[in-house]
Order: structure tokens, then C-alpha cells, then sequence
């Protein structure tokens, strides 16, 4: 008997579905990525063992550091494993769904960047931090309007700036610090873009270059909401714009150790949620800027200009939130003034190489916070000591230590007691020994292999290092942030270094069992690398740096 024809419909409908289940089963990955992601795996090295499965299925067959988004690869999060190839082989531009990329911490992954990074039109994050890239920074970055996160810090980078990244318009975060990259910060021409356009970036990290040039007062613009501008150890000249006053967002400003010139513009005085302010280095003259409406302002190093001969300006002793003063080769006259030392949160003053004279009286109300009092080398003839202050006072090189030779006050600062850096302990474990290259978690006191490496605080709040408060509030934000535990964190080797960043050795250790796997590393290092870390308030902007993970 002849079939009914809804039966036979019914049965081809049944056929199709049965097609298309099976192409979608044996087929999860899209073709060109698929080919993509096997074009890389045939010219980098180190990549994770799971790459060696389903060639033409990376999404089904789960490949490591690989997030996909139906048939389509979204993410690629490779950082902290030990690659080793180059950016321009292998065809990472066809991966055209890529939202995110993170190759960062891989230093053996060199060569420029091939301009089919372009390609990734749909890219939200792009960080390629602590590699080992060369040569120019493509301008085609700049079709990448999706960027929100653009991290090319730590490289070799060199030439100029691309005008195109003033076409990125969503990006918060851009960092391109510590390169060798030449030239100005392009400002936006009729024809070109510039960065004066990126009216929704927080942060503007380009210290540790080689930039030159004056900073354009067209930079800087009142619809800007930056919170953080490094510019500091470059070679800019001219003077500071008073356009940047404008700016009244602004929480960090670093733009020391430049060549920059002329007076400081008494715009500066309306950033009044700025917390640190580094001008020191500089060829800057005129007065001594007028501070006394930065109620918020923490830390301030207007040292090595070449200011008016002027005495302490009023607001040394007015800012009551201020822990760090700095003014060394300053110009400075007449008497310290006695309130200085009574501000609630001081913890240092180096007022060092000036011309301060007649007697130093520190009153009787000084900081309990106030560690470190440096005025080597003025014209100090007496002092009067309050019995209520115990810590660093160094005074050689002035008259009054003519009546006080061999005294502790007259010595050189190495030979004063200094307070020791925190570090995380491990005395409660007793003499126990680990292997030679693992080492003892603290608290638990088990042997493990820490995923290491070095913090880089670029702008902290505080310079009291034996601070125990302020490093247990750091060791409970990295144990909370990143899923692990009380015995998983050891921070060491705490200090500034030559750039005046807070420098501090960071061990992490398995919460449980000797070794991280791969996807944990991965994982840590994607935290660190994006900035999904944020320490506490305190340390400010920072990058990290890791040590290679021995798997």
C-alpha cells in the first residue's frame, strides 16, 4: 500500500533534522577558525597538550586557553605558558568572532605585530603585556572600536604613537609604559584622530619611554574622566598645559623625571581628588605651585627644579590628608614650620638640601604615623626634640651638628635604625626545609612550588614599609580575589626602586597538593594581566610581572 504524502513528509523532515544534528555533532567549530587555531599550534611552541586533540574541532575538544561562543572562538587566553614563536605567523587574524586576547607574560614570543591584528574588529580586550614584540605599534590597531582594555606594556615596541588609537573610543584602560617609543602623544589634527578624543579612558600609562616633545594643552580637555596619567621618565620638554587642571577626575599624576619647564600652571590646584603628585626632576621654575585646595592630596615630590627661593608655603602644614613630602634641592628658607609635623597621617618629610635656617622645633603634638624626618645639609643651627618623637631624624650637614658631633642625629641615614620591610612569616614553622626549588607556604607550613613574580606599584599611597595593616590588607585581597587561601600568599622583598615604584616579590602556592596545573596558571595570570586583581586602594595602579612556571 502507497504511503500517505504527510507520511512521507514527515519521514524527509525526519531525514533533514537527522543531517543537520549530524554535521552540527561532527562539526562544532567553525572552519576558518578551526584553521586558524592549527596554524598557530604549527608555528608556536609550548602550547598546552591539549592542542594535540581534534585538529579540526578545537571548541568540541575543549583546547586549553580556548573559549568558544557556539561554533566560534570568543577568547584566547594563553598567558604565563611559556610561548615561544611569533605574532605574525599563523593566521590569528581569521579568528573573527575574538573578543578577547591574552597573550601577556610570554617573553620568548617576539617579532612585530602583523597587521591582520586589524582584522579582529569584534576584540574587547587585547593584552600582549610583558612579551618580547619589536618594531612599530601597527596603526591598525585603531579599527579595533570594540577595545574597552589595551595592554602593550613591557615590550620593545619603538616609533611613534599611532594617531588611530584616538579612534578607540570605548577604551578605559591603555597602557603602553615601559617600550622604547619616540616621539609626542598626538593630539587630533581636521584629518586624524589623536588621544584627546578618548573621552571614556581612566588611564593613560605611558611612562618608561622615550617620548619627547611638548604635551599639547590640546590633550587635555573638561569631558575627560581620567583617573590616572603616567608620563614619568620620559624626555618631555615645555611646559606643564594648563589645560590639565581640567581634568578634575584625576587621582594620579606622574611627570617626574622629564625636562619640562616653566612655572607649574595654578590650574593644577583645582584637581582636588588628585592623591599623588610627582613633578620632581624636572627644569620647572617660577613659585612654588599653590597646593592648598588638594584636600585629598597624599603624597606630593616636587623635588630637583629650580623654584624661586621661597619659604615653606603655607599648605606644608595645611593638608591634612598628606603622608609623604618631598622637596629636595628646593629653594627652601627660613624656618620649618612646627605644624608640618603635627599633620594626622605624615610618615615622611625630606626636605633635604635647601637653605632652612635659625632653629628646628618639632612641638609637641608631632604624628604618631611620622617614621623618617630628613633635613641633611641646610643651615639648622639648633633644634628643640619633643620627647613624643623616637624614629629617623637626620640633620648632618648642618651648623647645629657642630654642638652635636656623635650624636645619632648626625650620622649618616644607614647608620640610623631603620624600620624593616614587611614580609610574610614563616617562623611558625620552625626549622622545616624544602626542596630546592620549592618552598615553605606560610601557616601551613606544607612544601609547594609558588608561582612567583614582582609586583609594581606605580603610584602608592603610603611609604612606611613595615606597615604589617596595610601588607595583611594586600595578602587577603590576593588569597580572596583569586580563589585561593591564607597559606597560598607570601609577599618579601619590599621596596622602592629606582623609579619610585613600591616593588614587592610575590609567591603564590596551590591550596592544595605541590603544583598549580596549567589551566590554574593560566587562570592567575589572566587576573593579573587584565586587572580583574584590584589590590586595595592604597597601592594604587600596578603591572606584574611572573617567573616562568616549571610545570
Amino acid at each position: 500500500m502507497a504511503e500517505k504524502p504527510e507520511i512521507r513528509f514527515m519521514l524527509l523532515l525526519l531525514m533533514v533534522f537527522c543531517f543537520i544534528g549530524v554535521e552540527l555533532i561532527s562539526a562544532v567549530t567553525d572552519v576558518a577558525d578551526a584553521a586558524a587555531l592549527l596554524s598557530l599550534k604549527n608555528h608556536w611552541e609550548n602550547l598546552p597538550p591539549s592542542w594535540g586533540s581534534s585538529p579540526d574541532d578545537p571548541c568540541g575538544a575543549q583546547w586549553e586557553g580556548v573559549t568558544c561562543n557556539g561554533s566560534r572562538v570568543a577568547a584566547l587566553k594563553l598567558s604565563t605558558i611559556n610561548l615561544k614563536g611569533t605574532f605574525d605567523s599563523g593566521d590569528i587574524g581569521a579568528l573573527s568572532e575574538l573578543r578577547s586576547l591574552d597573550l601577556s607574560y610570554n617573553p620568548d614570543l617576539t617579532g612585530s605585530l602583523s597587521p591582520s591584528i586589524g582584522n579582529l574588529t569584534k576584540l574587547n580586550i587585547l593584552i600582549l603585556a610583558s612579551c618580547g614584540f619589536t618594531g612599530n605599534i601597527p596603526e591598525e590597531i585603531g579599527k579595533l572600536t570594540e577595545l574597552t582594555f589595551l595592554a602593550l606594556n613591557s615590550n620593545n615596541f619603538s616609533g611613534t604613537i599611532p594617531t588611530t588609537l584616538g579612534s578607540l573610543s570605548k577604551v578605559y584602560w591603555l597602557d603602553l609604559a615601559d617600550n622604547q617609543l619616540t616621539g609626542s602623544l598626538p593630539v587630533s589634527t581636521i584629518n586624524t584622530p589623536g588621544l584627546d578624543m578618548l573621552l571614556n579612558a581612566k588611564h593613560f600609562h605611558f611612562n618608561k619611554n622615550q617620548l619627547s616633545g611638548s604635551i599639547s594643552p590640546k590633550l587635555f580637555n573638561s569631558e575627560m574622566v581620567l583617573i590616572h596619567i603616567l608620563l614619568d621618565e620620559n624626555q618631555f620638554t615645555g611646559e606643564i598645559p594648563s589645560t590639565l587642571g581640567t581634568v578634575t577626575t584625576l587621582e594620579n599624576l606622574r611627570l617626574d623625571r622629564n625636562s619640562l619647564t616653566g612655572p607649574v600652571p595654578s590650574s593644577v590646584n583645582n584637581l582636588t581628588t588628585l592623591s599623588e603628585l610627582h613633578l620632581a626632576n624636572n627644569r620647572l621654575t617660577g613659585s612654588i605651585p599653590d597646593l592648598s585646595l588638594l584636600n585629598s592630596l597624599i603624597y606630593v615630590d616636587l623635588s630637583n627644579n629650580s623654584f624661586d627661593k621661597s619659604e615653606a608655603p603655607r599648605w606644608f602644614s595645611n593638608l591634612q590628608s598628606l603622608t609623604t613630602l618631598i622637596m629636595e634641592n628646593g629653594n627652601l628658607q627660613g624656618s620649618v614650620p612646627e605644624l608640618l609635623f603635627s599633620l594626622p597621617q605624615l610618615e615622611q618629610v625630606k626636605l633635604k638640601n635647601n637653605q632652612f635656617n635659625d632653629s628646628l622645633d618639632l612641638g609637641s603634638n608631632i604624628s604618631q604615623n611620622l617614621q623618617l624626618i630628613d633635613l641633611e645639609n641646610n643651615d639648622i643651627s639648633s633644634f628643640k626634640l619633643s620627647s613624643g618623637y623616637t624614629n629617623v631624624l637626620l640633620l648632618s650637614g648642618n651648623p647645629v651638628c657642630n654642638a652635636l658631633n656623635g650624636t645619632v642625629y648626625c650620622q649618616p641615614q644607614d647608620q640610623q635604625q631603620q624600620n624593616k620591610s614587611y614580609s610574610t612569616s614563616t617562623a611558625s614553622c620552625g626549622s622545616k626545609s624544602c626542596t630546592s626549588n620549592q618552598k615553605l607556604k606560610p601557616i601551613c607550613c606544607d612544601c609547594a612550588l609558588p608561582y612567583e613574580g614582582t609586583f609594581y606599584f606605580r603610584a602608592p599611597f603610603f611609604r612606611d614599609l613595615s606597615n604589617a595593616t596595610v601588607f595583611h590588607e594586600l595578602e587577603m585581597s590576593l588569597w580572596n580575589e583569586l580563589t585561593l587561601t591564607p597559606c597560598s600568599v607570601s609577599v618579601q622583598n619590599i621596596f622602592f626602586n629606582t623609579d619610585n615604584y613600591l616593588q614587592v616579590q610575590l609567591d603564590l602556592f596551590p591550596p592544595t597538593g605541590e603544583y598549580f596545573n596549567q589551566t590554574e596558571i593560566q587562570r592567575i595570570g589572566y587576573y593579573l594581566s587584565n586587572q580583574t586583581f584590584k589590590p586595595p586602594v592604597d597601592f594604587g595602579p600596578y603591572y606584574f610581572i611572573p617567573s616562568p612556571y616549571a610545570l
